[in-house]
């Protein structure tokens, strides 16, 4: 009896590391082994889902770096532009200005030459910077590129037509740089 006794003893020693599902018999083993897998494909369609889920996160990224790195590109001089706006406004004020016996005076034609070719070549310079003057005399108001300063009585011209350019507008490619300040008409009393 002894002898059975220390092989009872032996085989109690181990199954102390055992789990005890694994000692109830195979099916147990079996079910355990199922319930580890179902759990490891569950962690895998997970972890799946997160990768994808990186991956759009990391697309997205990209994208949007992309795009903020072409409207820099774009529109990094828009500030500059503002303030050279001014510039070519008070050049159109002096052509403007300049009365008509000057423009033929001989002493002054060189001066006057130089005046419009500077401005000729501010509008070349902005057109090759992308921005462009608004259209605004004769078209109907358009409050995304005009602002209305004043309504002008007029029967030649439709309520709401621009009538007067007080100020020039412009836009740097497809964003509005400046807006053009104009009169509109409205119906006389």
């Amino acid at each position: 009896m002894s002898d059975e006794r220390t092989r009872d003893e032996a085989v109690e020693q181990e199954l102390k590391g055992v789990p005890e599902d694994m000692i109830d018999g195979e099916e147990a083993s079996e079910a355990a082994d199922g319930d580890r897998v179902a759990a490891l494909e569950e962690e895998l369609a997970e972890a799946r889902q997160q990768v994808l889920y990186a991956r759009a996160e990391t697309q997205n990224v990209r994208r949007r770096m992309e795009k903020d790195i072409a409207d820099a590109r774009a529109y990094a001089a828009t500030g500059f532009a503002r303030d050279i706006l001014s510039v070519s406004d008070n050049l159109s004020r002096a052509i403007a200005a300049i009365p008509e016996d000057l423009r033929e005076d001989e002493k002054w034609k060189g001066l006057v030459a130089g005046i419009e070719a500077t401005q000729r070549e501010i509008d070349k310079v902005f057109g090759q910077h992308g921005i462009s003057r608004i259209a605004a005399m004769g078209l109907p108001l358009d409050p995304n590129q005009h602002q209305a300063m004043i309504e002008i009585p007029s029967t030649d011209a439709e309520p709401g037509t621009v009538v007067q350019e007080m100020q020039a507008g412009y836009m740097i490619r497809d964003r509005l740089l400046r807006p053009a300040m104009v009169g509109v008409a409205r119906k006389p009393d």
